[in-house]
């Protein structure tokens, strides 16, 4: 199957059956010679136009209108595995304040840890808790893609039917090269790539 350029690959696809849904644009990275467990792909990816609405939670000492808030009297409560899991999976991404961390550590980190939900300095993490910060750190999670290479394949969504065309293959261009950069051989890693809508058949693209 010969790779098309992305802009006819996009167009190819769009042409596909209409749904009564808005579907996702897709990309896959297949990869060869490399091990999974030892030299998987961990990175978090700043793209330039924002693909949808994440849901974030924040860790704070005080109560914020700009965010859904656990304050650190409600940690105790969070000891409840159930209540645990159902907030780690009610939100895509946490903030908390820097001198709240040490605690959230304790109480959430070996759940939050495992599925690359734990607040960092680069992502999520709040020097100063004020509205700013949070405005700011909400920003940069809203242009943010988590890449976490469970195997020798990577799937992301990069994209909405409504977007326009410039701007998903401004997203996928950007993926695409940090996705590269983190691979260990880089280039030498990736045996195809492939884009579709979410309920379409993929096509090989050159990128």
């Amino acid at each position: 199957m010969e790779a098309k350029k992305l802009k006819e690959a996009l167009a190819e696809i769009r042409k596909g059956k209409e749904r009564k849904f808005e579907q996702s644009v897709d990309l896959i990275i297949n990869l060869k010679t490399i091990d999974v467990k030892r030299e998987g792909v961990n990175v978090v990816l700043n793209i330039p136009h924002k693909i949808k609405d994440k849901k974030v939670c924040g860790f704070l000492t005080e109560k914020s209108e700009l965010v859904d808030s656990v304050r650190e009297p409600d940690f105790e409560k969070y000891k409840d595995k159930k209540l645990l899991k159902e907030l780690v999976n009610k939100y895509d991404y946490f903030i908390a304040s820097a001198k709240l961390m040490p605690k959230v550590a304790t109480a959430f980190g070996r759940v939050l840890g495992p599925v690359g939900k734990m607040p960092s300095p680069q992502l999520g993490m709040l020097p100063q808790e004020n509205e700013t910060a949070i405005k700011v750190a909400m920003e940069k999670i809203g242009k943010s893609l988590k890449v976490r290479m469970k195997e020798a394949s990577i799937k992301l969504v990069v994209g909405r039917e409504n977007m326009s065309d410039e701007e998903i293959i401004e997203n996928v261009n950007e993926i695409y090269k940090g996705i590269e950069n983190a691979l260990p051989k880089k280039k030498e890693n990736v045996k195809n790539v492939m884009i579709k809508l979410s309920m379409g058949k993929p096509l090989r693209v050159e990128i």
